[in-house]
């Protein structure tokens, strides 16, 4: 089996835009969350969202005219994110009359081109007036629009691929793309996720009351997972990239490595024993942070840092106990915990790929980000106080383990390691 590194990695997010912006963000513990006029307008009860700023001005940075008009927003932020990790890992820019056989691209959206069909598709069919649709609608709806865009712009030849398992696509995406190199079937891989900016996306999840509504006149206190005065999530968008690549391959072309990804699994909890659409069963999680242990032959006390799923809803003092459950640790020895929703909110689809850039530039710069809006924790935490990070800090960090939880009891665990020669 093939060792797998991260050599590139490309960021759109509501803290920043780029590698450089986006760390600053987390260095910071900088709030991207604003207040939304159009939720408002819609009557919305939560009227905050994480949404990355200037996308108008990225549009023309990136795509040429005919493809500004003919892609969703959702598929354009993930190609944004894509582009730029192809860059950051140093790869040749791609040839007009090439194809690239060597790489693939496994890259999800749980939501998709809903945008599109809910301002074009529904409204023109309803009023029939179809033929106004133009022929593009197909390839801004259609699942794959991200995976296929991108190997457009990069004349991808491997597998092409896009994936959907709600919240835990991005985590998926890229332990795809892990097992793809691991086995030899592509020298590398572009894996992430992405997700857009409506209120078509978000509607749903405010009908649930699972949004919060309870701070929409100070959004950056908004998002506070741990917190007591926790009251649901916040609804965000923006996209993920990873590179990885086979080891061998990325020293023999002098690539920069930022970090090994050792294990990863991926499970479901069958809805059973208190698994449902919306919520975990708590075996499945902890078999899958164990399997994704097991892959990387460590064990749980070698965990420095946990980068937590954790929504700011009643769920995260269970993910919480059951990390220390699946760890196999006290609460003296518990890892450091944080949250990344605290930052920048929940953006579904995205969420893993950009929490999983966050940790490896966490290990790569040695360096822990702070979970806000927690001062006053909740109340079934105190146990585990001492180990969530509440400020930014150089820390010497080895193992980072990353999970997503996803609607339809869907588990997602990924294990990084600092690369050392």
């Amino acid at each position: 089996m093939k060792r797998v590194v991260v050599t590139g990695l490309g960021v759109v997010a509501p803290i920043g835009h780029g590698l450089a912006e986006f760390e600053s963000g987390l260095r910071e513990g900088r709030s991207g969350i604003r207040y939304q006029p159009e939720l408002a307008a819609l009557e919305f009860g939560c009227r905050v969202a994480g949404v990355p700023e200037c996308l108008d001005e990225l549009w023309p940075r990136y795509f040429p005219p005919q493809l500004q008009r003919g892609i969703d927003r959702y598929a354009g932020i993930g190609c944004i994110a894509g582009l730029d990790c192809w860059e950051d890992a140093g790869l040749c820019k791609p040839s007009p009359d090439r194809v690239d056989w060597d790489t693939a691209i496994v890259f999800g959206s749980g939501i998709g081109g809903i945008e599109t069909i809910g301002r074009n598709l529904v409204p023109e069919t309803d009023s029939g007036r179809v033929r106004r649709l133009g022929s593009a609608i197909p390839e801004r709806i259609m699942g794959s629009s991200i995976s296929a865009r991108l190997a457009g712009l990069l004349g991808v030849g491997g597998q092409v691929t896009s994936n959907s398992s709600a919240c835990a696509t991005g985590a998926e995406a890229i332990a795809n793309a892990w097992w793809m190199i691991r086995e030899g079937r592509a020298v590398r891989s572009i894996a992430g996720g992405c997700e857009g900016v409506s209120p078509y996306t978000w509607a749903g999840f405010d009908a649930m009351r699972v949004l919060c509504s309870a701070f929409n006149d100070a959004p950056s206190r908004a998002s506070r997972p741990m917190s007591a005065t926790a009251r649901g999530f916040v609804p965000a968008s923006g996209g993920g990239a990873l590179m990885l690549e086979d080891l061998e391959v990325a020293q023999q072309r002098g690539a920069r490595i930022y970090a090994e990804i050792v294990g990863v699994a991926v499970n479901c909890g069958g809805h059973r024993n208190g698994g449902t659409m919306t919520a975990p069963n708590p075996e499945g999680a902890q078999r899958c942070i164990r399997q994704a242990l097991d892959s990387a032959g460590i064990r749980g006390e070698d965990v420095d840092l946990i980068s937590g799923h954790l929504t700011a809803t009643t769920a995260d003092p269970r993910e919480i106990a059951n990390w220390r459950a699946a760890l196999g640790v006290t609460p003296e020895n518990f890892p450091a915990i944080n949250a990344p929703k605290s930052l920048f909110g929940h953006a579904l689809g995205a969420a893993g790929a950009i929490e999983s850039v966050a940790c490896v530039l966490q290990l790569h710069h040695q360096f822990v980000h702070p979970s806000i809006n927690c001062e006053d924790l909740h109340p079934e935490l105190q146990w585990c106080e001492r180990a969530i990070v509440r400020n930014a800090e150089a820390r010497d960090l080895r193992i980072v383990a990353k999970a997503s939880f996803g609607f339809g009891d869907v588990n997602g665990c990924l294990v990084f390691r600092r690369w050392e020669n």
